[in-house]
């Protein structure tokens, strides 16, 4: 073999396993393996985990904070505006640079697959061309996916149809859509049968943000499902954000969660944004904002989180950390159960994994030998102290570690190192 991690934990709860990896694929995985490998790393009882997957992600505008200016409100609709003065800026160098440099920031952090969004409604196509060679050249090291996204409305924008249908024939995977964000609830509608019908044309994945709206009103997630369901595209559509179902009475939803869950339409929030841009026209009580992550997980959806915006229009804080992303969710949707947190680390890792369609992802003979070393013993720890990534491999080979994080005291009658590892019971 060319590699065995040793002593490793896995977050499906096995402890002490090592990890043989042979020609970039996982090739055995047991208790004290006998073999031997050109190289062996003892992570002594460190979570091996497979990498992180942003499900949702808006990659043309990371970094982009303070261009032309900052958003001084912090609110939804001074980031639009922003984006709106932006735009005619952009350039293709430009917007490469930064989404190269976010990659580079993922690649650390564990984070080697994203689906991002991508505007369209730019005639120029510039941001789709630009992240089209970033796909290209981060391709040996990190899965991006690309949604064709019409950010100012399928039908509200004059050229987004042709635009969009120009966007997948130059490559790209995913279909998107904003019903919520068209003139009016029937043109919404009808933008959700359209993009659908698109993408079963093409045998393509769709992705749309879907009742991003405080209005419980805002039900176009009800459309996206019954779609699957007329157009037979079960597993291969996602509603993102659908934070109007965190508004909604508890008859309605009693009848949506069950057609979602038909429809085999996944769920997609974004804990971060979610719990900053809703609930702004609220005074107290103020609502969350996030989607009923542990309501659809019940009734059987599937449901991953996405970091959404990094440093741009919308956000001005990120890092590429999922750990952090899996953190909000916890406590924004109050998963604090056992199973909740086991949810929400599905959220950033398994659950993405399959909404992205990703093959040979996870910790299995055969599977790719993609997989991250973390400063902690299992998910909960990790969530907990947003682990250090003391390793990243892609293929078996490592690109990227991290030092241990460790603190040194000076206290009388103390311990001259402090490291905030601490299993529970061990005192």
């Amino acid at each position: 073999m060319e590699l065995i991690l040793r002593h490793a934990n896995l977050p499906d709860g096995r402890c002490d396993i090592d990890i043989g990896i042979d020609q970039g694929r996982i090739v055995a995985l047991e208790v004290a393996l006998v073999a031997s490998a050109a190289q062996e790393i003892d992570v002594r009882g460190r979570l091996v985990s497979p990498p992180f997957v942003d499900a949702h992600f808006h990659l043309d505008a990371a970094l982009s904070l303070g261009l032309p200016r900052r958003n001084r409100s912090g609110t939804l609709l001074e980031g639009i505006a922003l984006w709106g003065e932006l735009k005619p800026d952009l350039t293709q160098q430009a917007v490469a640079a930064r989404a190269m440099a976010y990659c580079d920031m993922a690649v650390a952090q564990g984070l080697l697959a994203i689906r991002t969004h991508v505007d369209i409604c730019d005639d120029r196509l510039l941001a789709v061309d630009a992240l089209l060679d970033v796909q290209r050249r981060v391709a040996p090291y990190l899965d991006l996916q690309l949604v064709a996204f019409p950010q100012d409305g399928f039908y509200r924008a004059a050229t987004a149809e042709k635009n969009l249908l120009r966007a997948l024939d130059r490559g790209v995977q995913v279909v998107g859509g904003i019903p919520h964000f068209e003139r009016t609830m029937a043109d919404g509608a009808a933008s959700v049968r359209r993009l659908c019908e698109i993408a079963a044309e093409r045998g393509l994945l769709v992705d749309m943000h879907c009742d991003e709206s405080d209005d419980p009103l805002s039900r176009h997630i009800e459309t996206l499902a019954a779609e699957t369901l007329r157009l037979g595209l079960h597993g291969r559509v996602a509603g993102s954000h659908l934070t109007s179902m965190h508004s909604m009475d508890n008859y309605y939803v009693s009848k949506l969660l069950p057609l979602i869950a038909e429809a085999g339409v996944a769920a997609i929030a974004n804990p971060l944004i979610n719990i900053t841009l809703q609930g702004r026209h609220d005074s107290y009580p103020k609502r969350r904002g996030m989607t009923r992550a542990p309501e659809l997980i019940a009734a059987g959806v599937t449901v991953a989180f996405g970091h959404d915006c990094v440093m741009d229009p919308w956000y001005s804080f990120g890092s590429a950390d999922m750990l952090e992303v899996a953190h909000m969710a916890i406590h924004i949707g109050q998963m604090t159960s056992l199973d909740g947190i086991v949810n929400a680390y599905a959220g950033i890792t398994s659950n993405a994994a399959k909404i992205l369609h990703l093959d040979g992802y996870g910790i299995a003979p055969g599977c790719r030998a993609d997989l991250v070393v973390l400063q902690a013993a299992d998910p909960f720890e990790a969530i907990r102290l947003r682990a250090a990534r003391l390793l990243v491999l892609r293929g078996g080979r490592v690109i990227a570690r991290s030092a241990p994080r460790q603190s040194e005291l000076s206290l009388p009658d103390r311990p001259s190192n402090l490291s905030l590892e601490f299993a529970p019971g061990s005192l």
